[in-house]
């Protein structure tokens, strides 16, 4: 058995604000094994992006934040801020979702991809500026000799995505962390963007933590899945275990505000009532059981715990109601 190359352990990260305690994550558990793609999904305000900036210790200093992240036998969490500097961008490297904002608009784009190598390799500035180039080359940026030289406003939406990743596989990194790589591409976009962190993972070996609400990049890419709600983790398991044999409500209704190219003429997509919960004043009991259709009196007084569905343990689900799921779905269905 190999090592995960990363392990979030009981992570818990909460914010201190005027109007009090915000509690952004609640004991958070999962792995991503060397080489896969594990994706972490939900609606705004679930927890994983902060999750995986907790990871890349961004958080601000007021963030008190507990459990573990073990990484290359250490606790990320317990390293100081210089050992973690040298983790970052060799270690563990970030795709982030804005990449006009993320890329300096003053330096040019070569300037940054060598800065990062410089960073972390002895060579000298023309070795690093022509790494630069043979970066952007690798990710399918054409004429990377010329385009090194340019501005971040010089490139496109999907360009200026792809020389984010180059920056990021610049140091072959055990883990990158793409944090909606793809929310402002269109959808054309969209699809090369992602067939290039895939060559580029096939390229360093590195595996993928995919943070995203659209389950349609999910679909495309992922080996594992992992479902957060109000902070938790709500399901997880293969992509095929959450994408065709779902055990949680909350997971039921993502996929059924998708819409299929298979469905019948006519049929309407099934939105999820209401919003998700205020993190200030989140609900008793089930965080998605003022929204769930299935809740009754027991889900609004305690949490449930997250359960193993099936016999091997990979997929896990957190519903009270678990063994009643697959009645309770069959039922709906028929309506």
């Amino acid at each position: 058995m190999t090592e995960p190359v990363i392990s979030f352990d009981d992570l818990s990260v909460s914010f201190p604000t005027d109007d009090g305690m915000v509690r952004a994550v609640r004991n958070v558990s999962f792995d991503v094994e060397p080489g896969e793609v594990m994706a972490v999904v939900g609606e705004s305000g679930s927890g994983k992006s902060v999750t995986a900036l907790a990871a890349m210790r961004l958080h601000p200093g007021s963030a008190e934040i507990t459990g573990e992240i073990r990484f290359g036998g250490r606790d990320l969490l317990g390293i100081g801020e210089k050992e973690m500097r040298r983790v970052r961008g060799n270690g563990i490297a970030m795709i982030f979702q804005d990449p006009m904002t993320a890329l300096n608009p003053v330096m040019k784009v070569g300037a940054q991809i060598a800065e990062m190598v410089l960073i972390h390799d002895d060579v000298s500035k023309k070795e690093a500026w022509t790494r630069a180039a043979d970066l952007l080359e690798s990710v399918g940026v054409p004429e990377p000799g010329r385009r090194v030289k340019q501005y971040p406003h010089e490139f496109s939406g999907g360009m200026r995505q792809r020389a984010m990743i180059a920056m990021a596989i610049a140091n072959g990194p055990d883990l990158l962390i793409a944090d909606e790589p793809t929310t402002a591409l269109d959808v054309t976009i969209q699809a090369q963007v992602l067939e290039v962190m895939k060559t580029a993972q096939e390229a360093t070996g590195a595996a993928i933590l995919l943070i995203t609400h659209d389950l349609g990049v999910v679909a495309g890419i992922a080996d594992r899945v992992v479902v957060m709600y109000g902070g938790r983790v709500f399901e997880s398991g293969s992509a095929d275990q959450v994408f065709y044999r779902s055990q949680n409500p909350y997971t039921r209704g993502l996929m059924s505000s998708i819409p299929r190219l298979d469905a019948p003429k006519g049929e309407r997509l099934i939105p999820i009532p209401g919003t998700p919960p205020n993190v200030l004043n989140p609900p008793s009991g089930c965080a998605f059981g003022p929204r769930c259709t299935f809740a009754s009196d027991s889900c609004h007084e305690s949490h449930a715990e997250l359960m193993s569905v099936g016999f091997d343990g990979t997929h896990r689900s957190r519903c009270h109601k678990l063994a009643e799921l697959p009645d309770l779905f069959a039922a709906a269905e028929t309506r």
